[in-house]
């Protein structure tokens, strides 16, 4: 059993009809199960230099209660993240959307790289750890070059909108 250490330190209802808040185990479980199993799509915001934003597609996976993503080394994505870690992620889970606010830092462990490698070969994409980042024979057209730079987002706030029963619209703080 994973111990769950990105718990909320507080959590604010933002329905405006009456459902109670949504607990956070419903999203968290939702990435634990449905990442990289599903075909989710995380979209990834950082910000640029000259303080505008950029977005962009990512293959992301919830590893030991964290979320993961990758980034070539000269995507706008890792440049800006290099610059500025601060970024948003966001995916449409079943049943809930879900907007991710953090840092997102760069991980060169070779441990983790290889936990975070081995979920991802689990659904489908064959990455394996090449110096401190993942390489694989294939990746979205729009990723560079590898080996990739594998990023973790340190959860600041998240909030989820509940498109299914029990519905309902949550904002989570975490602790960072």
């Amino acid at each position: 059993m994973t111990d769950y250490m990105n718990e909320p330190i507080s959590t604010r209802n933002l329905d405006q009809y009456g459902s109670a808040e949504l607990p956070w185990s419903r999203p968290r479980d939702l990435l634990a199960s449905e990442s990289p199993e599903s075909d989710l799509t995380f979209f990834v915001a950082t910000v640029r230099p000259d303080g505008r934003p950029h977005t962009a597609g990512v293959g992301a996976v919830w590893v030991d209660d964290a979320l993961y993503f990758v980034g070539g080394p000269g995507t706008r994505r890792s440049r800006n993240l290099a610059a500025n870690p601060a970024c948003t992620v966001s995916v449409r889970l079943p049943g809930i959307d879900l907007v991710l606010e953090g840092d997102a830092h760069r991980v060169t462990d070779p441990s983790t790289l290889e936990r975070v490698a081995t979920v991802y070969r689990g659904g489908g994409w064959p990455a394996s750890v090449e110096g401190d980042g993942l390489t694989a024979p294939f990746t979205a057209p729009s990723a560079g070059p590898p080996p990739w730079h594998l990023y973790r987002l340190t959860l600041h706030t998240a909030f989820g909108v509940a498109a299914a029963e029990p519905h309902g619209a949550t904002r989570w703080d975490f602790a960072h």
